[in-house]
């Protein structure tokens, strides 16, 4: 155990952590030139395209020096502030952490978040400088910007590069120096803390674990804690670039366990594996089951799809156990599920991989949060979808989810930062100068509020450059009223949306004003109208195509053509009695883009 090294890397999204890790893998020999390839840990093709971890990866690597071999174990985490909860069990499995920054854009919302993950943790950091080659590095700034956050000596940061592979030989001798060994009992109980799970089509689920106590052999009866499903440990190894099967693993190690799991439901991120016959006394902390944060319908465009849209789903969501589906249907879009995610960018790849692994073109509704209704008869209902909602009369009071938002951002952008959040119904907790010219805010706002379009704006007001992080802090009372959207009467339920009093007038205006422009004109008049419950609070009318009946009638009494007017008034009445109006598929979209 002496000679095992269990190490994390922690950074903000695009600060090099892929490619130094394929440094250390070139370094240590773990992959062949013939082999290699650009972020070797990345193998889906959407993180390769975007340049984002989105599962998180676990390496093994041996290294010899001064003569000793030494083991390390690289447990990979993903970036991006959605999946927080694994970067979290990560790090819990860990002792130590490569703490990256970049040199050119300096230390941002999510490092000083995962710092403070890894310090409660008691992981020993090592600060790395990254991208140290390029032309717009700013060392000593951002060198004083890593000693204020986590209060290490100046000469103890590693300048590195993961492009030119500068720095990674200081890097493996400062792992294997300062991140203490695994510290564990071997003839103890079996504990091991899950941190990921993969599917494979032909063996199952596979989950991805670190042996805290105890040793593991391979046809073990085992106990996943938190399900209470016990399982036989068909197949357990290490993690090498590809699987190596062992006997028995020990304390220290980080392996996997293959044993004929189906569903990924039964294998949760940050559960306890034991020993049936020889359980652990108590489970290891800090689990939690992920709750999703954002909720949208997703229909297939085509009605008949609906079968093999389920038949998609449920084998993402074997990759994928965060996302949640339930069906549900629409008057407007038929039948479809509505899906919850842990967050915007969750979303975003679950649409992707849906359009891309299963050819399925699907529309998705307006995505918003879950909503505590207090009723007067019976108690808290809790609403995913604004056509849930109870009847007015019988709501007592609605709470939504408020989330705490770190900013950090250079101090010229900060007015105009401030007024997007306030805007966004926030309120400014704690406002902090760092040094270089930059400052840190922390709001406490609405997770409605920022579901929609915030971080696009935030980029853009700040050029690019500000940082976000947030966590839920709980709920709190809101008053909010559901906008319905009708045409010629008819309530259109996948455009129905909660939004606070203050901001429906405006948006219902906006709303009726952008469909106006997108429904295409009819033999007859369409009324585009908002409604608050039975109170309508805007109007816009698409006007009627009119073939011009009036054009046989020159001259003569006004009458004949009062006449043939008339006429023409009953027809398009009984046209729209049976008319039926088309809302294009352009429509759903713009109301996610209205600005």
């Amino acid at each position: 155990m002496n000679n095992i090294r269990n190490f994390c890397i922690i950074a903000h999204i695009d600060h090099g952590k892929s490619t130094l890790a394929d440094r250390l893998l070139q370094a240590t020999g773990s992959v062949s030139d013939r082999d290699y390839q650009d972020q070797m840990l990345d193998d889906m093709d959407l993180e390769r395209e975007r340049g984002i971890t989105i599962k998180s990866h676990a390496v093994q690597m041996d290294y010899e020096h001064k003569g000793i071999k030494y083991t390390l174990n690289l447990i990979d985490t993903p970036g991006h502030v959605d999946f927080s909860y694994e970067v979290s069990r990560s790090i819990a499995a860990c002792e130590g952490a490569l703490l990256i920054v970049d040199a050119t854009q300096g230390v941002q919302a999510q490092t000083i978040s995962n710092v403070f993950h890894a310090i409660e943790h008691d992981l020993e950091i090592i600060p790395i400088l990254n991208k140290m080659d390029m032309d717009a590095a700013m060392p000593e700034e951002v060198k004083d910007q890593i000693v204020e956050l986590i209060g290490c000596k100046r000469e103890s940061i590693i300048e590195a590069s993961g492009k030119t592979g500068l720095g990674v030989d200081e890097i493996l001798e400062r792992i294997i120096s300062d991140v203490p060994a695994p510290s564990g009992d071997p003839e103890a109980p079996l504990q091991a803390l899950i941190f990921d799970s993969v599917f494979n089509s032909y063996r199952g689920i596979e989950a991805y674990f670190k042996i805290k106590n105890g040793t593991l052999r391979k046809g073990d009866h085992v106990k996943f804690v938190a399900t209470g499903k016990d399982y036989h440990a068909d197949e357990i190894g290490l993690l090498k670039l590809k699987q190596f099967p062992k006997n028995e693993l020990n304390a220290g190690d980080v392996g996997y366990i293959i044993s004929g799991i189906k569903t990924s439901r039964e294998v949760k991120v940050g559960d306890t594996i034991t020993h049936h016959d020889r359980p652990c006394e108590k489970a290891i902390e800090g689990f939690e089951l992920v709750k999703p944060m954002v909720f949208a319908g997703i229909y297939p465009i085509d009605a008949d799809d609906y079968e093999d849209l389920r038949a998609s789903m449920e084998k993402l969501q074997l990759n994928d156990a965060s996302l949640t589906f339930e069906p549900e249907s629409s008057a407007a879009l038929g039948f479809g599920f509505r899906c919850g995610f842990l967050g915007l960018l969750h979303m975003e790849i679950i649409q992707e991989r849906l359009d891309r692994e299963f050819n399925m073109d699907v529309i998705t509704t307006v995505p918003n949060v879950s909503y505590k209704v207090h009723t007067t008869k019976q108690g808290i209902v809790e609403v995913h979808n604004p056509s849930g909602l109870p009847d007015l009369n019988y709501i007592d009071h609605i709470q939504e989810p408020y989330i705490h938002a770190q900013i950090i951002s250079k101090t010229d952008f900060l007015g105009p930062i401030m007024k997007l959040c306030i805007d966004k119904r926030g309120v400014m907790k704690n406002q902090h100068y760092l040094p270089n010219n930059r400052v840190e805010v922390t709001f406490e706002m609405p997770l409605a509020e920022i579901v929609f379009d915030f971080y696009d704006k935030l980029k853009s007001i700040s050029k690019g450059y500000a940082s976000f992080d947030y966590h839920q802090t709980g709920y709190k009372q809101a008053n909010l009223v559901r906008l319905d959207i009708l045409l010629n009467g008819e309530m259109v339920d996948a455009l129905s949306t909660l939004i606070h009093r203050d901001n429906a007038y405006d948006f219902g205006r906006r709303m009726c004003e952008k469909l106006k422009e997108l429904i295409p004109r009819q033999q007859f008049d369409i009324a585009i109208q908002a409604a608050i419950g039975a109170k309508i609070i805007s109007r816009e009318t698409v006007k009627a195509v009119r073939k011009d009946v009036t054009a046989k009638c020159y001259g003569g009494d006004i009458s004949r053509k009062r006449k043939l007017l008339e006429k023409q008034k009953k027809g398009k009445k009984r046209m729209r009695q049976v008319g039926n109006v088309e809302v294009p598929q352009q429509a759903f979209l713009a109301v996610l883009k209205l600005d």
